[in-house]
């Protein structure tokens, strides 16, 4: 069973950091990408960052230059730095796996992500 467990949020006042990390079951062969997604209340979720299995990485353009993705295979885990947050980047972020097929997404719970002005 794919299991996906986020931790690492929290409060910051703006231009702040913070860094969040996703273990994840199984290894990073058994995924075509891991990353990060966002959700705030009323609207949808989206993308903020991915890493695919050859490491390349791609990023919601408004935190390109702030935010970071990374991964440690050996730990099976993943990280997103965020560095000088802002306000608009509040919301709950959510780890997500994609099957090496690209059939089936898989999600964590989601981590709280507050930044005050």
């Amino acid at each position: 069973q794919v299991q996906l467990v986020e931790s690492g949020g929290g409060q910051v006042p703006a231009g702040g950091s913070l860094r969040l990390s996703c273990t994840f079951s199984g290894t990073v062969g058994d995924y075509n990408r891991l990353g990060w997604f966002r959700q705030s209340a009323g609207t949808n979720r989206g993308l903020v960052a991915t890493i695919n299995r050859l490491g390349e990485t791609n990023y919601l353009n408004s935190v390109k230059g702030r935010f970071t993705v990374s991964r440690d295979d050996n730990k099976n885990t993943i990280f997103l730095q965020m560095n000088d947050l802002k306000p608009e980047d509040t919301s709950v972020y959510y780890c997500h796996g994609q099957d090496p097929n690209v059939l089936f997404n898989y999600w964590g719970r989601g981590t709280q992500v507050t930044v005050s002005s």
